[in-house]
């Protein structure tokens, strides 16, 4: 092998490697400091879905389904909250590549925005 060809083979496997599309699974979980009644917190959490494309689906009493469809990814979780904390948890996905705790880089994107999108509303709320 000539080191032209080696160079490029070097190259390519370098940026191989930094393009991986998954990551572990990104689970959120919030302790707040301020105090939140139950409504507060699941209008919150539903507009700041709603906000992010998601369809928020109040399932009980502290807990809230979302779904995200984008072409033909899905993402499913569970947002479970007090008074004072939320969690978000990843339930299941279509086509994002997931499997042993790894997901697609998209999936903790969303959530990430989610989970930023909450924490804007709830300290508006706090504003107040």
């Amino acid at each position: 092998m000539n080191k032209k060809t080696f160079f490029a083979l070097t190259i390519v496997a370098a940026l191989l490697t930094g393009c991986a599309r998954t990551a572990p699974i990104h689970n959120v979980n919030q302790t707040l400091t301020q105090r939140y009644t139950d409504n507060q917190m699941k209008l919150a959490i539903i507009e700041a879905g709603i906000n992010r494309k998601w369809v928020m689906t109040p399932v009980s009493p502290g807990v809230i389904n979302g779904r995200l469809a984008q072409r033909d990814l899905v993402a499913n979780i569970r947002i479970t909250y007090t008074s004072q904390n939320y969690r978000i948890d990843y339930v299941s996905s279509e086509n994002l590549n997931a499997g042993q705790g790894e997901i697609h880089n998209k999936y903790n994107r969303w959530v990430t925005s989610l989970d930023q999108e909450i924490q804007l509303r709830l300290s508006a709320l706090a504003a107040q």
